[in-house]
């Protein structure tokens, strides 16, 4: 989904967001004005696409690599004091939880596609193998 925040015609500002972002924040901030919404959706959305960043640019994507990136852009948050801490805290309980997920649907994709492999060298071997009738 794309919004653009409301309040800020002059300085027009495009954010891509997950329906999963979308929902969560709709959910957990029904009370909240538009701006609000708009600028939590935006900062859940940086704090992912630089968890991302920081994972791929650390080259071999490990479990504790893409954690202490995670945890990088937390602390970068947080520093800067721009939302009370409780909704920057239940913000990045969310956030944290989306990445475990995340992290098992990868190891479990992961897990599959190597079964597949070694299943296709098994057969690609036996049939090498396999004895050949002669004429």
């Amino acid at each position: 989904m794309t919004y653009t925040n409301p309040n800020q015609e002059e300085n027009l500002v495009v954010v891509q967001v997950s329906s999963q972002t979308n929902e969560m924040v709709e959910k957990e901030m029904a009370g909240e004005t538009d701006d609000i919404k708009y600028e939590t959706k935006a900062l859940i959305e940086a704090l992912k696409r630089r968890a991302q960043a920081e994972a791929e640019s650390a080259g071999t994507l490990t479990r504790e690599t893409y954690l202490n990136a995670v945890r990088r852009a937390r602390q970068a948050i947080e520093s800067e004091k721009l939302i009370e801490r409780d909704r920057i805290e239940n913000s990045w309980i969310a956030l944290q939880q989306e990445a475990e997920k995340n992290w098992h649907l990868l190891m479990k994709g992961l897990t599959e596609f190597t079964a597949r492999c070694q299943n296709a060298a098994k057969a690609a071997w036996e049939a090498f193998n396999a004895p050949t009738s002669q004429s």
